[in-house]
């Protein structure tokens, strides 16, 4: 198995700390309680703790190091989630996938602006009717537009289910969270 960068970093277990609230708020509230793709999981942060508020999550991360501890921890607490490692730009977004999370993953740096806006696009095309996309981002007006700009230009109606900024004392920062529910295609109105 290919090593990566974030092997070395997950040697220290909970590498990333705790979820964020608001996030967790989000999901405990949130229903139906379906299933869940988290992509970018790394050790499972966010992957467990929705386990454990009864959804069915498939996390996905390139580090295998990462993935195994998600497991082993899941296999642990007897949770339905599942670990895969995989790259999550190539990941196909099935049908049976009711929510897609991708938390603290994106930047939109210069150099990531084409290859983020197209992952995003294609998780926005493959999401089905119905289906959620949550994103956290670190609080900036940059990211912040250019993520509400690609969802903008995306052909389906999108419900804005909520669009807050919470705390993260752990990292001393704040996170834009954004969740958007999938309607109806607009070029079929």
């Amino acid at each position: 198995m290919k090593k990566v960068e974030y092997d070395g970093y997950y040697k220290e277990e909970n590498y990333f700390g705790n979820p964020y609230p608001g996030l967790l708020e989000f999901f405990s509230t949130f229903q139906p309680k379906g299933t869940v793709v988290d992509l970018g999981c790394g050790q499972g942060r966010d992957t467990l703790s929705l386990g454990e508020l009864g959804y069915k999550v498939i996390g996905v991360d390139h580090s295998a190091v990462g993935i195994e501890q998600l497991n082993r921890e899941a296999k642990k607490r007897k949770l339905t989630v599942e670990g895969i490692v995989g790259d999550i730009y190539t990941y196909q977004i099935s049908k049976d996938v009711d929510v897609v999370l991708l938390d603290s993953m994106l930047h939109f740096y210069k150099n990531d602006l084409k290859k983020e806006t197209q992952f995003v696009e294609t998780i926005l095309t493959q999401l089905k009717e119905g289906g959620v996309f949550v994103n956290c981002i670190i609080k900036g007006d940059k990211g912040e537009k250019t993520l509400k700009k690609i969802i903008e230009k995306s052909p389906h109606e999108w419900k804005i289910l909520t669009d807050d900024y919470i705390e993260y004392r752990e990292a001393s920062v704040d996170y834009h969270l954004l969740a958007v529910k999938k309607g109806k295609s607009s070029k079929n109105l």
